[in-house]
């Protein structure tokens, strides 16, 4: 409809050309009459165009909605798929358990042997190794005062066990001092052999 629209306009033109030309009355009112026409056939054709393209987008549409299909948006966009989670720095917590360093004064649990309860530390003896010396016997009022006392005592990292600084035990032994009721706190309990608690008593005893 649109290029019978462009021909009726261009024999219109025509047509007015000449009958101004010749002074002819019948050719300009075939002019004006295909001048009409063209714009009948120009807005036909118009129309004719939208109609035809609203059908398609129904067809369009309706293909979209049986097959399930939607449109697709660039990822990253506002309704586009999530981007990916930042990754979480994951916090590295140190051990509380020295593998044997130099600074580690907890002595080593003793094993298990059955269903007694534990001892208290520094109350009684706690045997942990063969070659080590049986704990001096302690009475509560005993380990009471020497928690009270900050005098340095002599212990060996994985023993048990507190000396005197002369005690044959420490003998090829490293060994670093700390205070006796830190000691006690920690779990170790006086050596048998060199009885630090009664001398430490004594000594507390005569200040």
């Amino acid at each position: 409809m649109i290029v019978a629209s462009l021909l009726l306009i261009l024999v219109a033109v025509v047509l007015l050309v000449l009958g101004l030309a010749g002074g002819s009355s019948l050719l300009l009112i075939i002019s004006i009459a295909a001048s009409l026409l063209a714009a009948v056939a120009l807005v036909a054709g118009a129309r004719q165009a939208a109609a035809d393209r609203a059908t398609a987008y129904r067809d369009g549409s309706a293909q979209r909605v049986r097959t399930g299909t939607r449109p697709t948006t660039p990822a990253g966009s506002a309704y586009g798929p999530p981007l990916g989670e930042p990754d979480i720095p994951v916090q590295h917590v140190p051990p509380t358990v020295d593998a044997g360093g130099a600074g580690w004064r907890q002595p080593p649990e003793p094993p298990v042997t059955g269903a007694d309860p534990p001892a208290t530390p520094g109350v009684g003896p706690v045997e942990a190794y063969d070659d080590e010396p049986a704990a001096q016997e302690l009475t509560p009022d005993q380990a009471a005062r020497l928690a009270e006392l900050t005098t340095e005592v002599r212990v060996v990292d994985g023993r048990p066990r507190y000396h005197l600084a002369g005690c044959a035990h420490l003998v090829g032994r490293a060994s670093e001092p700390l205070p006796v009721a830190e000691a006690g706190e920690l779990g170790f309990s006086p050596c048998a052999h060199c009885a630090p608690a009664t001398a430490l008593l004594a000594d507390a005893h005569r200040i």
